[in-house]
């Protein structure tokens, strides 16, 4: 027994000492100050910077709207996914960026506010997550000292975030339709929102369950007011049901 706990001592040690010699690079490194306000005159950097979160947004794109994606996509999660892929590759292209001009001791401390968003901060949604992780990078640089960086990624994300959200996405959930008039009542449904200028993505009838949902965004100019209105107003009496809606 006393042989095994001699044994299991020599492996706890060993493996101490040998994270200690991994880590002791990095904790000896010495992290140089940034340029401070000089970097808005660092023309080639800030070009460079802006070129590596274009690219990695543009690439995040080609993966995020691969052509299967819609076509099995069946849910606002599934359909809103592609949003927080480009969003995730312009947040993994910034830490790049820190982590050049800083060397690799900043990934520990970005590693580590990344495991604090991710356990003590609740958000409804992946995309939400993405954003805060991107001013919490910003945030960091200004402590860097790179308000060039952060600025830069400031303007970045506001643009990237003005289109990816220049159309709104929502889930409709019709229930209560006529039984023998769910096919029906789903195309006077789908007239009404093709009307208000709405792309349909998904569309799915229950007509055992009396029920049919759709999937579609509209642009900012359509208010979920006056389209609510005109799918409560707008179809025939016999052909209405309760309308359940879900935005993102």
């Amino acid at each position: 027994m006393r042989s095994i706990w001699l044994g299991s001592a020599l492996i706890v040690f060993a493996t101490v000492a040998r994270a200690q010699s991994i880590l002791e690079p990095f904790g000896n490194e010495v992290v140089t100050p940034g340029a401070g306000w000089l970097g808005f005159t660092d023309w080639a950097f800030v070009t460079s910077a802006f070129l590596t979160l274009s690219l990695a947004s543009i690439l995040g794109a080609v993966v995020a709207y691969h052509p299967r994606h819609g076509q099995t996509a069946d849910s606002i999660e599934e359909i809103e996914a592609p949003k927080v892929y480009i969003i995730y590759s312009a947040i993994g292209a910034l830490i790049g960026i820190i982590v050049v001009k800083y060397g690799l001791a900043v990934g520990f401390v970005l590693f580590g506010i990344g495991g604090l968003i991710r356990v003590r901060t609740i958000l409804q949604s992946a995309t939400m997550t993405g954003r805060l992780i991107f001013v919490t990078l910003i945030g960091l640089s200004c402590g860097l000292e790179m308000p060039h960086v952060a600025v830069l990624a400031t303007v970045f994300v506001f643009i990237l975030i003005f289109i990816l959200d220049s159309r709104v996405t929502y889930r409709i959930n019709i229930q209560a339709l006529p039984k023998k008039r769910v096919a029906e009542a789903a195309a006077a449904y789908r007239t009404i929102l093709e009307r208000h200028g709405c792309f349909i993505l998904s569309e799915k009838k229950y007509p055992s369950k009396e029920r049919v949902t759709f999937i579609f965004r509209c642009g900012r100019a359509t208010s979920l007011v006056d389209l609510e209105e005109s799918l409560e107003t707008g179809l025939d009496q016999s052909l209405q049901g309760a309308l359940d809606w879900e935005v993102d």
